[in-house]
């Protein structure tokens, strides 16, 4: 049961970069996936209130059975040869790729959105969901060598960059004034809906 349920916590904070690609070519934009990262403002039943990090406050519906993530800090180290990440990054001066984030799957989430592609995190951000093939330690961070069904890619990791792994969270926790990260669908009138939210929680903020 435990298994089940991290491994939905896990593919609840990085599915949307996959789905949002095929929904471009199969629906109309009206249903895209929609990606929310703000404040919450209020809890009024299964409605979540959020100020937006654009400014604009939206009102999300929960759906029936939704879940609620947290994420668990961890450090460089936990990041080893093996291991099943996502990582947001953007290019540096020199065009190499310097993560923003980086989440640590659990194992039972092993493949999910695998590849690289466009993240709307900061303009010129990409997200990589890939196997780490070699790590190499340097003066400014490790770099990653990540291998995935689109080729290879490398990403330095500097000190500091947030460096988490999801965990189990409740609608308790989706308390006013904490950060949330979460993908919505956004109907024809423009009403959102969620299946998962991913909510700040112990001080760690979603960093995605």
């Amino acid at each position: 049961m435990h298994a089940t349920i991290t491994r939905r916590l896990a593919i609840a904070l990085l599915l949307g970069a996959c789905a949002t690609t095929a929904t471009r070519a199969q629906t109309p934009p009206a249903a895209s996936p929609t990606r929310i990262r703000g404040t919450i403002k209020s809890l009024d039943g299964n409605v979540l209130s959020v100020t937006t990090r654009e400014g604009p406050v939206v009102q999300i519906k929960l759906n029936d059975g939704f879940t609620v993530s947290s994420l668990k800090k961890l450090d460089l180290a936990a990041v080893t040869k093996g291991s099943y990440i996502g990582t947001a990054a953007e290019p540096g001066p020199d065009g190499e790729l310097v993560a923003l984030e980086v989440l640590v799957f659990p194992e039972a989430a092993r493949g999910t959105a695998e590849g690289h592609f466009p993240w709307d995190l900061t303009p010129k951000a990409t997200m990589t969901n890939a196997n780490v093939e070699s790590t190499v330690a340097g003066t400014n961070g490790n770099t990653l060598t990540l291998t995935h069904k689109n080729g290879t890619t490398k990403v330095r990791v500097p000190p500091g960059v947030p460096i988490v792994t999801p965990q189990p969270a409740a609608k308790e926790d989706l308390q006013p004034g904490r950060a949330i990260f979460c993908i919505a669908a956004k109907a024809a009138d423009g009403s959102l809906s969620a299946a998962r939210v991913t909510v700040e929680k112990d001080g760690v903020a979603p960093p995605m």
